[in-house]
């Protein structure tokens, strides 16, 4: 049995990775929040800022690491960059599969 993250889970501490055996090796969800595209740039920014406050919250944070939750808070410049290296990561595992949609 091993975790799919690139980090040991603070859940089961004791799982070790897939990256412990296969190296390099990472498959994780993720969520995030976007805006309309158009949306203006200080209506992102502020709620940009309202996000990030409330992931830093202590209690958010408790439930978040009782759940084996990792927070990632940043900028929505972070956040674009995070989708386009999980596109580009996919991308190449779905081409080497050889899946196609039919």
């Amino acid at each position: 049995m091993a975790v799919t993250t690139a980090a040991r889970s603070s859940v089961l501490p004791g799982v070790p990775t897939v990256g412990d055996f296969v190296p390099g090796y990472e498959a994780s969800t993720w969520a995030g929040i976007g805006a309309p595209r158009g949306t203006p740039p200080e209506i992102v920014t502020t709620l940009n800022e309202a996000i990030n406050v409330w992931l830093a919250d202590p209690k958010v944070a408790a439930r978040f690491a009782e759940l084996g939750v990792t927070a990632m808070p940043g900028s929505p410049s972070d956040f674009g960059m995070l989708i386009v290296d999980e596109v580009e990561k996919w991308a190449k595992v779905v081409k080497f599969s050889g899946a196609r949609a039919e």
